[in-house]
């Protein structure tokens, strides 16, 4: 049996009459690929936020790693890395210099910055511009970068917000190739956000859709299709039947204010 390495239980956050996410409850096993779908307000990105500690939830708790959420914050926050959809890197500074402030930040021994900052660069395929100011970057880089250093420490959970918004469908597909890597070298473990539809089909283990702060359906993708009973079904007929919006081409599901705020960031 796989170990759990995330355990949500009626997790819920409201913001005043407004419940944001309503008393989830999932287990994601440790090296899984999980994504979180759903429409603008569906409660994902608040979701992310609790589980990262960003946000405290109203009640409920989630282990991370086997650290509470609620009580085991600090702890929390050395199992998992993030890696938000706000930009997340300076770009007055270079890749190397980027990594080495998260370097500190995340207390590595002295000893061992520069060879993990350089395992972190080589890994991500950004040793030829570790020198080079990061507002030099193309937007594949940048979030590169950003994965990187999410990732110095080793983290065994790392949470994306939309990790491929914005980006061209080459730049997405290499990123995703190296988070893929990240699992199989590693073993960590992906739970990240997703308005393409395409890319939670090619790469989840499961996936659960949300929809007004519920968890109304999780399973694998073959799972989620056969809920719509006989005939045949796609993702895409599983997401405009439980979270009742319908999905544009490409799998922008709406998002087009969000998708352009962040392309704008990443150029």
């Amino acid at each position: 049996m796989a170990d759990i390495v995330l355990k949500i239980n009626n997790l819920t956050r409201t913001f005043g009459a407004f419940t944001a996410v309503d008393a989830i409850t999932l287990s994601i096993n440790s090296g899984e690929i999980f994504g979180l779908l759903g429409s603008n307000g569906a409660g994902k990105t608040t979701t992310i936020k609790m589980l990262t500690t960003l946000l405290p939830p109203s009640s409920g708790d989630a282990l991370v790693g086997g650290f509470s959420i609620t009580k085991q914050s600090v702890d929390v926050r050395r199992v998992i890395g993030y890696v938000p959809q706000a930009v997340s890197v300076d770009g007055s500074l270079t890749g190397y210099e980027n990594l080495l402030i998260f370097s500190k930040l995340y207390d590595l021994p002295q000893s061992e910055q520069h060879s993990r900052i350089t395992e972190a660069l080589r890994f991500m395929n950004l040793t030829a511009v570790a020198d080079r100011i990061v507002g030099q970057y193309s937007g594949g880089m940048v979030r590169r970068l950003e994965i990187a250093q999410a990732t110095l420490h080793r983290p065994q959970v790392l949470f994306l917000d939309e990790p491929t918004v914005g980006l061209d469908p080459i730049a997405r597909d290499a990123v995703w190739k190296l988070l893929v890597n990240l699992r199989t070298n590693y073993g960590t473990t992906l739970i990240f956000t997703t308005h393409y539809l395409e890319e939670a089909e090619s790469h989840c283990d499961r996936m659960a859709i949300m929809h007004l702060g519920k968890m109304v359906a999780v399973g694998t993708c073959a799972e989620l299709e056969t809920l719509l009973g006989k005939g045949s079904h796609t993702l895409n007929d599983v997401f405009d039947h439980f979270a009742g919006t319908s999905s544009e081409a490409g799998g922008k599901l709406g998002n087009v204010s969000a998708e352009r705020a962040t392309e704008q960031r990443l150029g």
